[in-house]
């Protein structure tokens, strides 16, 4: 007896569990006492569509009582099932509408799904985010270089969220402004003075279209003198000039060795050709003799010359100044 009593007690205590499981009941007289109007059958729907009842409910409760008339049950699950947030959403409808800023539903959903917080991006437009931006090099006219620093003022556009561009976008063109005025800039001492001139000129560009975000000020936060780029390059070219030159000279200098081995090839080609020359005359002369063209005397003669000769050599190289005729 006491088993079957204990038996059917846990039978109706998980009936009950069941039943108040896909019949939310406490849930739908908590958004019955909060002004929303839904079914009991629809929170049981809302269990088998798999959707969180609680997360609708709470929802609705929250449009309900910001006075968001536009916000419905239908609209809710469909954002659910198609993966977006709907309490996310309804807290930015509810943040928008308390300062005044014109976003609807479905803007709200379409933000949402696009992936960005759209919570975030109302809190953003009403309070402005401060970007710093990396430190941003430039060279100015005269070859000196700067390294500046900005802060960007901005806030959240939000008809642009969906398909706008992001922060990186903007510090790209920021740090591209700012390296530009910089460059058009006739001295670095001019942009030291007036660092408000990169703000105004960078400012003037409309550096946030097509963007997320609209720019409310750039402000230089700080300047730093770098390297005297012009002066390094001078350096450089005077190196190069340098090695230009080098190389030229030992150019030059190659030639000048082979044209000097090339003039001592022809000088010992000639000296070979003499030596040459000199082992025939024995023989042309000998061939005079038997021929009959030279006499005894002629050979003579020719002796006579050569001794001449070879004195008349020897007194100039000892007396250089003085002529072998005197």
């Amino acid at each position: 007896m006491e088993l079957t009593i204990i038996l059917i007690s846990a039978a109706v205590i998980v009936l009950l569990c069941v039943f108040f499981y896909y019949c939310p009941f406490f849930l739908w007289i908590s958004a019955r006492v909060s002004g929303v109007k839904i079914s009991l059958m629809q929170l049981v729907l809302m269990r088998i569509r798999q959707v969180p009842a609680s997360v609708i409910v709470r929802a609705l409760i929250e449009a309900h009582k910001a006075g968001l008339s536009d916000v419905t049950r239908d609209d809710l699950e469909a954002h659910y099932l198609a993966g977006g947030n709907p309490e996310r959403v309804v807290h930015a409808l509810v943040s928008a509408a308390k300062a005044n800023i014109p976003l609807g539903f479905k803007m709200a959903t379409a933000i949402d799904l696009a992936g960005r917080d759209v919570f975030q991006a109302v809190q953003m437009s009403v309070n402005p985010k401060v970007i710093d931006t990396p430190p941003v090099t430039a060279v100015a006219k005269d070859g000196i270089q700067l390294i500046a620093k900005a802060r960007v003022t901005v806030r959240a556009n939000i008809r642009q969220l969906v398909g706008g561009a992001g922060e990186d976008t903007v510090l790209a063109r920021v740090g591209e402004g700012i390296v530009s005025s910089i460059g058009s800039s006739a001295s670095h001492k001019q942009v030291l003075e007036n660092p408000d001139s990169i703000s105004k000129l960078v400012l003037s560009k409309g550096l946030d279209s097509g963007t997320a975000f609209e720019i409310l000020s750039i402000d230089i936060a700080d300047i730093d003198i770098g390297k005297n780029i012009g002066a390094v390059l001078q350096i450089d070219q005077a190196n190069a000039d340098k090695n230009i030159a080098q190389a030229k000279a030992e150019e030059r200098r190659a030639m000048a060795i082979a044209r000097e081995q090339e003039m001592k090839a022809l000088a010992q080609e000639a000296r070979a050709k003499v030596i040459e020359a000199e082992t025939e005359l024995p023989k042309a002369m000998a061939q005079a003799f038997l021929n009959g063209n030279l006499g005894i005397m002629d050979y003579y003669r020719l002796k006579n010359v050569e001794a001449d000769t070879h004195m008349r050599s020897s007194l100039a190289e000892d007396n250089p100044l003085q002529s072998p005729e005197k």
